[in-house]
Parts: structure tokens; C-alpha cells; sequence
């Protein structure tokens, strides 16, 4: 029962800690967006809507990876 409980405390902090991660990433790569190769610019943009309705639907986890994979194009870490 502890064990679950601690699972259950522990993916409760992860979760949250990812919510919180969203929006920065996103500000960063609005920011960046003007650096952004013309070729890569829809798919980058696709991207990071798809990172947006993520983190509102409350899928924190894959917003993360779309936003990433956004970062990644432009050159951020």
C-alpha cells in the first residue's frame, strides 16, 4: 500500500513539474521563431500548436516531447 502510494505522490510532482515546463517552452520558442529556417517554419509552427492543445488537455508528458522536437529545429536546448 506505501508503494503505491508513493507512486501514486510521485507521478502527482512529475506531472505538475511538466505542466509547469509548457508555457516556458513555449515563450522560448515563440522567441526563437524568428530564427527559424523558411523550410522548417510550418513544421515548427505545427509543432508547437500541437504542444499548446496538448498541455491544455492535460497530456503534459507528450506536449513536452512536441515542444522539444520543436527546440530542437531552432537550436535551443
Amino acid at each position: 500500500m506505501k508503494r503505491i502510494a508513493l507512486f501514486v505522490a510521485l507521478a502527482f510532482v512529475s506531472s505538475a513539474a511538466l505542466a509547469a515546463r509548457c508555457p516556458k517552452e513555449m515563450k522560448a520558442i515563440d522567441a526563437a521563431m524568428s530564427k527559424a529556417k523558411p523550410e522548417q517554419m510550418a513544421e515548427i509552427k505545427k509543432l508547437r500548436a500541437d504542444g499548446e492543445a496538448l498541455h491544455k488537455a492535460g497530456k503534459h508528458a507528450e506536449s513536452t516531447a512536441a515542444l522539444d522536437k520543436a527546440k530542437g529545429m531552432l537550436g535551443l536546448k
